[in-house]
């Protein structure tokens, strides 16, 4: 198992002074990874009455049938079924299930690699700091060729935009957002969980309204997660389109300005779509075409020789490339359909104007 690499080392605790905790897995169709997973959690969590929950979305490729293969391994495995699927609604349940009988809850994510102590370093994190939520930092790696190429992408400043939770920390510090991890099950509960109409940045949005009601968010440097990002770029062009929705709709939510590293990038799909009308002047195209070459320099200069080998290590802003429209197009997309929805007269409203 790949770990991440820390300054700070984990604070695993010995087992007879760990508590009992919640562990929630998020899963549909994941024949290929849950066994390890499970396996790692019930690694972490010694306390006999520990409990570890996989809110299963309705997988159908075999992965039922080993965790049903499982549960005669661990006693404290329960399968649930999540009719929604997806990740978030399956939190929610399993907290709203089994919560109440936990302090905390831990998240843990089937495409991830987690270090040893990383369990009982978030919770001995959460008893220091007294933190509503502990996050997690992300080291991104990749297996193939060209996840390797869109993991250096995601961990530069190209892709990542210089956010705390994807880089490395030499010390913990309070912010407003992270990668979840562990989180006070009772504040959890008293700001509702997640926002199950957000099928991305259901975090962030969680966290916002966390911090709006005084909840403090801990990011820590004990800790951390090895991430596999997607393996095409099709899969990566989702993913950010999806990214750059939830952004949006955050936003709109919660009436929060963007931060510039957030705002920069929305200009790109109206720039792309600028260029499309450069038949009647050149001179539209050059917004676009400057983003392009901008991103492809930067790239190249910015670009570690121990991150990706050869000529591959000049090219990381192919994904950033890919990234930063699909992001652009989801929150333009996302905007469009707040306008609509904000400035569109309610029945009632018009039933007024009628009378």
């Amino acid at each position: 198992m790949t770990t991440i690499d820390h300054t700070v080392q984990p604070h695993a605790l010995p087992p007879e002074t760990q508590d009992k905790v919640l562990v929630i897995i998020p899963c549909l169709n994941e024949v290929n990874y849950i066994e390890r997973i499970v396996t790692f959690c019930f690694s972490e969590t010694t306390h006999s009455d520990s409990l570890v929950v996989v809110a299963d979305g309705g997988s159908c490729d075999g992965t039922l049938d080993i965790l049903n293969q499982l549960q005669n391994v661990h006693r404290n495995l329960v399968v649930l079924n999540n009719p929604k699927k997806i990740q978030s609604s399956g939190v929610n349940l399993a907290v709203t299930t089994y919560g109440t009988d936990f302090e905390v809850f831990i998240r843990i994510d089937v495409h991830a690699d987690y270090p040893a102590g990383y369990i009982s370093s978030l919770i001995h994190e959460q008893k220091t700091t007294q933190a509503a939520s502990v996050v997690v930092s992300m080291d991104t790696q990749g297996k193939t060729a060209k996840q390797k190429l869109i993991a250096a992408t995601q961990n530069s400043a190209l892709g990542n935009g210089g956010s705390g939770h994807r880089n490395s920390l030499s010390e913990g510090q309070w912010v407003e957002h992270g990668h979840h991890a562990l989180m006070h099950t009772q504040t959890f509960l008293q700001v509702q969980g997640y926002d199950e109409s957000f099928s991305h940045n259901e975090d962030a949005e969680l966290d916002a309204r966390i911090t709006q009601q005084g909840g403090k968010i801990w990011l820590t440097a004990s800790t951390g997660l090895t991430y596999y990002p997607r393996e095409s770029f099709a899969g990566l062009f989702k993913q950010y389109k999806g990214y750059g929705s939830g952004r949006c709709k955050t936003l709109f939510k919660h009436k929060m300005k963007p931060k510039l590293r957030q705002l920069i990038p929305v200009f790109v799909f109206p720039a792309v779509a600028l260029s499309i009308f450069s038949f009647l002047t050149p001179i539209v195209a050059i917004p676009a075409l400057a983003w392009l070459l901008l991103v492809l320099f930067t790239g190249a200069l910015i670009s570690k020789p121990k991150t990706l080998s050869g000529s591959a290590r000049y090219l990381i802003g192919v994904p950033a490339i890919v990234m930063h429209f699909a992001w652009s197009l989801g929150f333009c997309q996302q905007c469009l359909k707040q306008l609509f929805v904000n400035h569109k007269p309610s029945t009632k409203q018009v039933a007024t104007n009628e009378s």
